[in-house]
């Protein structure tokens, strides 16, 4: 059968890549969770038990048909139906005769003595399974063979958006009931779903999950909306000249933009397999630079691997225009579930992306248990502790908590879409300087005082030096022009950190710390990351319209810090005790006054400290 994306030509690369890895046992789980015409699970059927999905119930239907092959015998019926079907010219006015055959409709996908042997094939497999003289594996394989058989003497050019307007030469033949084409494997157990993948990710037990999702624009409900028809036997209202249908439960999701690059998040953090293979185009919606990012996220990054092969290209006016065509196999081992981290995609100086595998490991989720992050900045750590009921993100800088707030607030395909879109409209680009300094002006002048204000302000982050949150005393930005821009490494940071944020439980606030004491009690974490008293950041010299940091202050917090732990709480306190000859012998007092401990983190010639109390 013609079929977008098919990958007939390189199942045997897929298979050597398997075998690279050592995955070519007896007995593993193989979920081939776009398995479109079902290729490649019918090429490992033999080794693999299968699971194959896909949205398109004729899809699902012809893969798994494909594959059972060897196990249809069809005794119940008393003869071979291919046989049966092949030896008569029997016809039924029916849907397919009436809606896609020019007699009755006018349009000419069928001629009108094929519409009618369709209609009539369509309705003797229904009626030998209501009569119980086939078994469900011979009904879907027999539907399988239809939808071989229709391929063959369709008068479309390749797939079923539209009819040819005049008669192709192979369309005017006499259909032909066809065994479907199936490798010449014994086949383990195999199982299919129809549904949306995000519907299923995270129930489907499997050790392989295989993705080869649509690429481009193209909706395959469109294309294919006719052998959907044909395997649902619904009889639906059609719409317009193509005689199209609607797909209420069917999502076009992989084929839109920036959709696509959440949707792919959700898939590769929520499944269940130990290993994740994909197969995808250098024309594709998501590039390969932002897929790559993504696995590095949630999979081992020494099992990475992308194999680039040469391809033929489909080419159509939706296709991306290109010089050079490849297909990538990518596979990646997944991380156990503690080992992923996610990362704000704000550049927020004091952020502890660089020691919360440290972190994560000493502060542990306890039962019915709330974590507040009280100073958050970037909520790299709140974000990152598992297992907690409720979390509260703090911080006194109103502006960093809104545009924190954003990521989980924010529709995330809608918010990639209005960054594109503001960084083509002002012309934004690394060391663009003339141009930043306008669109600088413009928000300070403008988008700050309009809804939405963070967003535009995320944007002008992006280009701004060292991507820093600087202000002066009125509250205009005014960080100078940097060397960087937006990525496809911020773009894979906006996404997963969006997502996980929004799965969380999580209040925000931009209170002192002090108003926040009647949150704490003894089922409550408590996580400090104050402004260091012996070090100096922009964030907390005072001269950013925010509140600096003295020894005042310091002694403030370490006072709360121990009328919190009188309410039972736990406290975790990341400092820094020794820094350039400077020591902070506040914090040391009072280290030894609470008899507390604390760990020492090396890293980028420092030292800082998680005091436990």
């Amino acid at each position: 059968m013609r079929y977008l994306g098919n990958k007939e030509t390189i199942k045997k690369e897929i298979r050597e890549m398997l075998s690279s890895h050592d995955l070519l046992k007896e007995n593993l789980v193989f979920f081939d969770a776009f398995s479109g015409t079902g290729s490649v699970s019918d090429y490992l059927k033999d080794i693999y038990n299968v699971i194959i999905n896909d949205n398109l119930k004729f899809a699902s239907i012809f893969s798994y048909g494909r594959i059972v092959k060897d196990k249809v015998s069809f005794n119940n019926l008393g003869f071979d139906p291919i046989d049966f079907f092949n030896s008569n010219s029997n016809t039924i006015d029916g849907f397919f005769f009436k809606n896609y055959a020019p007699k009755s409709s006018g349009r000419m996908y069928f001629t009108d003595f094929n519409a009618g042997r369709i209609d009539y094939f369509r309705s003797s497999i229904e009626e030998w399974k209501k009569d119980k003289k086939i078994n469900e594996i011979e009904y879907f394989y027999l539907l399988a063979c239809l939808f071989e058989s229709i391929s063959k003497i369709s008068n479309v050019a390749g797939v079923y958006g539209a009819f040819l307007k005049k008669w192709d030469p192979r369309a005017i033949k006499k259909i032909e009931f066809l065994h479907v084409e199936s490798e010449n494997k014994t086949s383990k157990n195999v199982k299919f779903y129809n549904a949306n993948l995000k519907e299923i990710i995270k129930d489907v037990d499997c050790d392989i999950l295989y993705l080869d999702p649509p690429y481009t624009k193209n909706k395959y409900t469109v294309q294919y909306h006719i052998l959907e028809t044909l395997a649902l036997n619904d009889n639906p209202e059609l719409h317009g000249v193509t005689g199209t249908r609607k797909f209420p439960s069917v999502s076009n999701t992989w084929s839109e933009k920036y959709k696509v690059d959440v949707e792919f998040d959700y898939i590769i953090a929520n499944t269940k397999a130990k290993y994740v293979m994909m197969s995808y185009s250098s024309d594709g919606l998501m590039s390969k630079d932002y897929i790559l990012n993504v696995l590095k996220r949630y999979c081992e990054l020494d099992t990475i691997e992308c194999k680039t092969i040469v391809y033929k290209k489909y080419r159509n006016f939706k296709t991306f225009s290109s010089n050079e065509h490849f297909e990538y196999i990518f596979f990646g081992k997944k991380k156990n579930i503690e080992e992923i981290n996610y990362y704000c995609p704000l550049n927020y100086m004091g952020g502890k992306s660089t020691i919360i595998e440290f972190i994560k490991k000493t502060i542990k989720s306890g039962k019915n248990e709330s974590f507040i992050d009280l100073m958050a900045g970037g909520f790299n750590v709140g974000i990152n502790m598992n297992g907690f009921n409720s979390y509260i993100y703090n911080d006194i800088n109103f502006i960093l908590k809104d545009l924190v707030f954003m990521f989980k607030n924010e529709d995330t395909s809608t918010l990639l879409k209005f960054i594109d879109k503001t960084i083509e409209e002002n012309s934004l680009t690394k060391h663009g300087k003339e141009n930043y300094f306008k669109f600088r002006a413009k928000f300070n002048n403008e988008y700050r005082k309009k809804s939405g204000w963070e967003k535009y302000l995320f944007v002008l982050i992006l280009y701004g030096y060292q991507q820093q949150l600087r202000f002066n005393s009125n509250y205009e930005f005014n960080n100078p022009v940097g060397e960087s821009g937006y990525s496809e490494s911020i773009k894979e940071k906006i996404v997963s950190f969006s997502r996980r944020i929004k799965e969380i439980n999580v209040s925000f606030e931009s209170k002192d710390y002090e108003e926040l004491l009647c949150e704490i009690d003894e089922h409550t974490c408590l996580y400090v990351d104050p402004p260091y008293l012996i070090t100096l950041a922009s964030y907390n010299d005072g001269k950013r319209g925010f509140k600096g940091w003295n020894s005042v202050e310091e002694i403030r917090l370490l006072t709360f810090l121990e009328i919190a732990k009188s309410k039972g709480c736990r406290i975790y306190l990341s400092n820094i005790l020794d820094y350039k000859n400077k020591s902070n012998d506040l914090l040391k007092t009072w280290i030894k006054k609470n008899n507390a401990k604390f760990d020492i983190i090396s890293f980028r010639n420092r030292e800082e400290v998680l005091i436990t109390l």
